[in-house]
């Protein structure tokens, strides 16, 4: 599939879970959008705004088994994350649990709003490699009667770690606990059933792993909890009249944040439709044999144990660990330099790690290129 996307042929990409990788026939429906902003830039933002966007959230929605009025595009997954932080009615004394695996950008969003409420933000230590349960448990063991909400990724961005996201979120809905799940990495890698779930709120990425224009995310919100939430931006959405209201608070608050383009969230059903018409299913399931085979290949380069309980636990994005370098950012500059490899080099836990991402574009002699630069620096 290299030649249906935009990448330099010149470089080994296996870093797709930072900032995604657009096809090019998406590509292409993004451009078309925003040729027809252009064209007539008031019709588009002033009269046909909340239809089109109506029509890219209902497919959307579809793909995410969700109801198009719990959703509302937003540019990305740390957008969506401030906006919940920011709403919340924090007290000093009131938790925030977290896992130690979450984005930092994230972590930052927490930290900040915690400064300034008097609340506290706990990463409650996961370990790798552990089972469900046993990620449950350690996550679960952090809860106190001060917890106001519990916020997780649905896969970890430095681990890759799929955790148990729907049994957490049944447990805190016992314990009247609030849960916003990270999906940054989820959609398009796995299946979601955002219905079934059961996360107050659920944010995740169209540009990464569904294939969107970068810019594209969305903010799900149970029908329950969209009351707490409060816009980032206050603008013509809020208080709506009868020009900007779409009959829903929570997308009237989110959808107008003022001048902006909207394309890339438009082209969200272009990137729906090239998974379906290339059978992504088949897609994902040969670029996770080709990582499995990756990550075997360099634990044995290494001699460090893995971080999943066989062969599960990871999809399409996998860590392994590296040898302690004196430098890292040193070492993930050989790697590009000397070999153009794009692959993040990243230190959690006290360890480094590299983390590498397999898409439909990469192939075997990208996993092989990986291994022999490895061989080659490590040694």
């Amino acid at each position: 599939m290299k030649s249906l996307f935009l990448l330099d042929s010149g470089v080994v990409f296996l870093n797709h879970g930072s900032f995604g990788a657009c096809p090019l026939p998406v590509f292409e429906a993004y451009q078309a959008w925003q040729r027809q902003l252009e064209r007539q830039p008031v019709q588009f933002l002033g009269v046909e705004f909340n239809d089109h966007l109506e029509s890219a959230r209902t497919v959307l929605a579809a793909y995410l088994k969700a109801a198009a009025e719990d959703l509302v595009y937003i540019p990305n997954a740390t957008f969506a994350v401030n906006a919940v932080a920011r709403s919340l009615n924090l007290k000093p004394g009131d938790e925030i649990l977290a896992s130690d695996h979450e984005y930092g950008a994230c972590d930052k969003a927490w930290e900040f709003v915690c400064a300034k409420s008097g609340a506290s933000y706990k990463r409650q230590p996961v370990s790798v490699p552990a089972s469900p349960e046993e990620m449950l448990a350690q996550i679960w063991s952090g809860v106190t009667e001060r917890t106001q909400l519990i916020f997780t990724s649905h896969i970890t961005s430095p681990t890759a770690q799929e955790m148990p996201v729907a049994e957490l979120c049944a447990r805190a809905r016992q314990a009247d606990i609030l849960t916003l799940i990270d999906g940054a990495h989820a959609p398009g890698q796995i299946p979601l059933d955002l219905e079934s779930l059961g996360a107050d709120f659920y944010t995740g990425n169209c540009h990464k792993w569904m294939l969107a224009p970068k810019g594209a995310g969305f903010l799900y919100a149970r029908k329950e909890a969209q009351p707490i939430l409060e816009p980032l931006v206050v603008s013509w959405g809020w208080q709506s009249d009868e020009h900007f209201t779409t009959g829903s608070p929570f997308i009237d608050h989110f959808q107008w944040r003022g001048t902006d383009d909207p394309s890339a969230c438009l082209a969200v059903p272009a990137a729906i439709d090239f998974m379906q018409e290339h059978n992504w299913e088949s897609v994902r399931r040969q670029c996770h044999t080709l990582l499995a085979q990756a990550m075997e290949r360099i634990t044995a380069l290494t001699g460090l144990p893995q971080v999943y309980l066989e062969d599960a636990g990871f999809h399409q994005m996998g860590a392994v660990q590296l040898p302690q370098q004196q430098d890292l950012r040193a070492f993930k500059r050989r790697l590009y330099d000397e070999h153009r490899i794009e692959v993040p080099c990243i230190e959690w836990g006290g360890r480094h790690w590299l983390r590498i991402s397999v898409q439909g574009y990469n192939n075997q002699e990208d996993i092989d290129c990986l291994v022999a630069a490895l061989y080659r620096l490590l040694r």
